[in-house]
């Protein structure tokens, strides 16, 4: 990255080394909700005062009237928890205090935010000389979005997310998926508009791509509904805050509740629905569930959710709805608990638009290979499937973990664009085109491998005579030094008082 301007370029990973200092002795799920609070408190400062300017200049007077904020989607900040406040008091023991207090100010003017923003700052595990020197650095960049520059928050939000999923590893999964696997579902799916919906949204990752995927094709952001839930409590806050200053309307229910027991959007129908549910979950209450209305193809075994979540996800689209999911390519194959006669059932109903085999190390979260399938009420190529091998797809970032480049999304992309234009042509070991019938025929299973082949292996151009000489003659030195091998090992026997050995 280049150095020539932080606010720019590079600013996402200054902010990640402060908030590294900050941590001390804390517990990385508890000083990232710190971090996240305070790049949070920031933007919505800067937001705030960009439009309080311009309501000075307008001379009117309107500067402190909460309306002139909240028709622009903005957030209205009072006095006391403005980030010159914050800058003011950033070398005080009391800057934790302040920022608690801002946080609370903030709630309580803007109702969408009630009980979602950390208000952790004054605690004693929190070395305030170097909360000091954070707010000093977030003091010295401005976050509010300008002309057509990029969202330096949004940047740093999904920068310290995605750093953050590292350092905790496998807890990380339930609030992060990786942007790659992310973008990958969404460029595929091409929200447009309709209603969007996430049943497991995490930290609304899904969410952020759809709005990307808008802005870089011309698309509008008001043609678009959002639908999430979230089981876990914080991570239920960290989606509202993500949402929320990406100037994304959303509806995440009035709290977090378990999908399946609880379903906050019980009569949506969405127009797309886009998640990475945690992988193979056991205990999913299935035994308080086995009559629900929403197993059409099958009771989801009890110790697995895959194919609950599937059908919890069918249930919800619309006439001509589209689904695409990260799943273990467990649920490609099992017959186990009855897995595979639901996943028949599926298919025979003329769902299944597509699977895409994923490379391993994708996910900081697991080491297991995992697929994407794609489900479309309304199939453009009827009574067709559309099988990708990907695993062979991917750069490796780290030691530990791979990432879909853009060409590789590119690719995926154009192959399904071109399957659902029914001009797509087989290739050998990626892409293959199957009708129902050949899916019957592999006893519906539904890993790509088994359709796509092998690839093709490359002609070098030597011919096969001069390939057989010189393999013959390889073999032929091979024999003569077993031979000499054999007559060290006798002779060896033979000191030892071992003869006649065959």
């Amino acid at each position: 990255m280049a150095d020539s301007n932080n606010t720019e370029i590079g600013f996402e990973k200054q902010i990640w080394d402060a908030a590294d200092e900050l941590r001390g002795s804390m517990d990385a799920a508890e000083y990232k909700h710190v971090v996240l609070g305070l790049i949070f408190l920031k933007y919505i400062s800067d937001k705030f005062e960009e439009r309080y300017n311009e309501l000075v200049d307008e001379g009117a007077g309107f500067e402190e009237d909460i309306d002139e904020y909240t028709s622009e989607n903005i957030f209205f900040v009072p006095k006391e928890a403005r980030w010159s406040e914050i800058a003011k008091n950033a070398h005080s023991e009391e800057n934790g205090i302040t920022i608690d207090k801002a946080m609370r100010e903030i709630e309580k003017e803007n109702k969408s935010l009630k009980g979602i923003l950390p208000k952790t700052f004054s605690r004693p595990e929190l070395d305030k000389q170097k909360l000091g020197a954070v707010i000093d650095l977030f003091s010295n960049v401005e976050m509010a979005d300008h002309g057509d520059k990029k969202d330096i928050l949004g940047r740093t939000y999904e920068y310290c997310l995605s750093m953050f999923a590292e350092t905790e590893g496998k807890k990380a999964g339930e609030f992060y998926t990786p942007s790659c696997v992310v973008k990958t579902l969404v460029e595929i799916l091409k929200p447009y508009n309709g209603r969007v919906y996430d049943p497991c949204c995490g930290s609304g990752g899904m969410f952020v791509q759809s709005k990307n995927f808008l802005e870089n094709h011309s698309g509008n952001l008001n043609n678009i509904s959002v639908y999430g839930q979230e089981s876990n409590p914080t991570t239920w806050k960290m989606a509202k805050m993500n949402l929320a200053i990406r100037g994304i309307e959303s509806d995440l229910g009035n709290h977090n509740a378990d999908t399946f027991a609880n379903d906050l959007h019980s009569t949506l129908k969405a127009d797309y629905v886009m998640a990475n549910p945690p992988f193979n979950l056991k205990k999913w209450g299935q035994e308080n569930l086995k009559d629900d209305v929403r197993w059409k193809y099958g009771i989801p075994p009890k110790g697995n959710a895959n194919f609950a979540w599937m059908q919890h996800m069918i249930h919800h689209l619309s006439p001509n709805g589209k689904i695409g999911l990260v799943l273990a390519n467990g649920s490609l194959s099992s017959t186990t608990s009855g897995e595979g006669k639901i996943r028949q059932a599926i298919v025979e109903d003329d769902l299944v638009e597509g699977i895409i085999a994923l490379p391993t190390q994708l996910f900081y979260t697991t080491g297991i290979p995992v697929c994407l399938w794609f489900l479309n009420k309304n199939k453009k190529q009827k009574g067709k499937t559309l099988f990708i091998d990907g695993r062979e797809l991917g750069t490796m970032v780290s030691r530990k973990l791979r990432e879909l480049t853009d060409e590789d999304i590119q690719l995926l992309t154009e192959t399904f664009n071109k399957f659902e234009e029914g001009t797509l042509e087989d290739e050998k070991g990626f892409c293959k085109v199957a009708t129902l019938d050949e899916i019957k025929q592999n006893d519906f299973i539904l890993t790509p491998g088994r359709y796509v082949g092998f690839k093709p292996e490359e002609d070098d151009g030597i011919p096969f005579e001069e390939k057989m000489e010189k393999l013959t003659k390889e073999l032929d030195e091979l024999f003569k030094e077993s031979n000499e091998l054999e007559e060290k090992i006798r002779k060896n026997l033979d000191e030892l008082g071992f003869k006649n050995l065959k």
